[in-house]
């Protein structure tokens, strides 16, 4: 770099409860430079960027910003000298509008007593000018899309004077055409002289934004490199410290009587006229856009979402899947979407997360639960998915992301289920845990279990599945056979169909996310 960094970090140590997280770390970043800050979940990344940002103080180490060096940082003091931090889960106010959102920080570290409305528009208009994108002022932001927030997230940073942008995993929830568009506003502004500090699991997308990438692993440094110096293989290998590679399944059972068969399933607002079979050791593939109608699938099939219409069968005898122990009983199992809210309860114990899908078979001769039983049950499984805390008395929130969906399959395994419907199973999850879980995915397929593999990631289900369902606006728009799915450049076919679809569906799907109130009453946790 010619001239002085924006942002320079020198032996920052920390450590939390006799535990080391980070190892005399150095770092900076230029003007206008785009640095990744790549590393596995529990390489110190996290209490890095809350270092940085104010939220925890270092141990040892100095930070200096713009030539000043700050001997301690507040949150608001962070803020004031130029860093902004973006985090996965937004921290919008999903009630208030998209002005209010953009400037509420701007107005406040004025130090405005009251709300001046023309100054407020003036302040949100501004911004999203500067990021070239149109939004409704007024609009509520729990109206929004995912990218949209992030649009005014964004706005939000740069209204407070950011000259230091801090995006954790920005992209983990946008559609390859919003994934473009954040990108593209991100090198814009790099054009303008803003730094970002891009933390990202994507490789493709770091290599497409990033002018240096740093590497964390078990909260030290590995080192500091041009983008252009790394490829995909070898960042993964200082990633993880082994090489990372990700064999394609390919079906090898020879039962082709399906395990789980869907015809003309409807849901209004949601699908329509589904049909697609799992036979054993299938990896089905189910992708489409966000919105598609395949997470509001996967709901139906284990009880959450009652169909309006058509049938769902096991092994040839139709069964009514009322609610989730009914689908339990029949053998469906269900990862779902967001693991921390749906999937598992974040505060309580490795031990008791591991167990809940278990209760019937922890409980001693009076009928009580028996806690060595569980424990039991939870070492075998934090063994068997090797999951690295193996103290299974630790809140599962405590765990890296990779860590914590090992326990989520996990509970699942043990029940040996039939149908295990997977959505999105390896979202926000680093590259090593994610080899380990498709291999996991793939032993379990091929002992003869159905799997049904939802995702939007085209990569993933490439290496994944054996046959791919896509869906558009609720309807099952193409299907690729195994020939197909082995052909060569089936991958850019299945990113043509799933980015231009061949006839839409008159389908209205409802939030991506949304569970009716009947199902809400059932509650995902409840069944787990």
């Amino acid at each position: 770099m010619t001239e002085s960094p924006i942002l320079s970090a020198r032996g920052l140590a920390k450590s939390f409860g006799g535990v080391q997280a980070l190892h005399g770390i150095d770092f900076e970043v230029g003007v206008g430079e785009i640095r990744c800050l790549a590393g596995e979940n529990g390489s110190g990344k996290s209490t890095f960027v809350k270092i940085i940002s104010g939220v925890n103080t270092a141990d040892h180490g100095t930070i200096t910003i713009a030539g000043e060096e700050m001997t301690s940082m507040n949150p608001r003091e962070a803020s004031a000298a130029g860093i902004q931090v973006i985090y996965q889960d937004l921290s919008l106010f999903g009630h208030l509008s998209v002005a209010e959102n953009i400037a509420i920080n701007r107005m406040m570290h004025d130090g405005s007593r009251f709300v001046n409305r023309t100054t407020m528009r003036e302040i949100a208009q501004q911004q999203l000018t500067r990021v070239g994108v149109d939004l409704p002022l007024d609009a509520p932001v729990s109206s929004l899309s995912v990218a949209n927030k992030q649009i005014v997230a964004i706005c939000r940073a740069l209204s407070m004077d950011a000259r230091i942008l801090f995006m954790d995993e920005p992209t983990t929830a946008l559609t390859g055409r919003e994934v473009q568009r954040l990108l593209s506003i991100i090198i814009d502004l790099k054009d303008r002289g803003l730094s970002t500090v891009f933390i990202s699991h994507k490789l493709d997308e770091v290599f497409e934004v990033a002018d240096s990438i740093t590497i964390f692993r078990d909260g030290a440094k590995v080192g500091d490199f041009a983008a252009s110096d790394l490829d995909e293989l070898s960042l993964s290998r200082h990633m993880t410290g082994r090489d990372v590679t990700y064999n394609r399944y390919v079906r090898e059972q020879t039962d082709d009587a399906p395990i789980l068969e869907v015809a003309g399933l409807s849901r209004k607002g949601n699908y329509e006229n589904v049909d697609f079979s799992i036979r054993p050791g299938d990896i089905v593939g189910l992708t489409g856009l966000l919105g598609s109608g395949r997470t509001e699938l996967a709901l139906s099939l284990f009880g959450l979402n009652k169909p309006d219409s058509g049938t769902i069968a096991m092994r040839g005898k139709q069964v009514d899947v009322s609610a989730p122990w009914v689908a339990m009983k029949h053998g469906i199992a269900l990862l779902p979407e967001d693991r921390l809210s749906q999937g598992l309860f974040p505060a309580q114990s490795v031990a008791v997360n591991a167990s809940a899908t278990m209760l019937d078979r922890i409980v001693n001769k009076i009928g009580m639960l028996s806690r060595p039983l569980e424990k039991a049950l939870a070492d075998t499984i934090v063994r068997e998915l090797q999951v690295n805390n193996r103290d299974t008395s630790t809140p599962v929130i405590h765990l890296s992301g990779g860590n914590q969906q090992k326990v989520a399959i996990g509970k699942w395994i043990k029940r040996n289920p039939s149908i295990f419907i997977l959505d999105s199973p390896t979202v926000g999850i680093d590259i090593g845990s994610k080899s380990e879980i498709y291999e996991q995915i793939h032993r379990l397929a091929e002992s003869g279990m159905g799997v049904l593999f939802i995702s939007d990631e085209p990569e993933e289900i490439v290496a994944n599945c054996n046959r791919v369902v896509v869906m558009h606006a609720g309807a099952v728009d193409a299907r690729f056979t195994e020939d197909d799915v082995a052909a060569a450049g089936f991958k850019e076919q299945l990113i043509h169909a799933i980015s231009a679809p061949r006839h839409g569906g008159d389908v209205v799907i409802a939030d991506a996310t949304a569970i009716d109130a009947e199902s809400q009453s059932k509650g995902l946790n409840n069944d787990a």
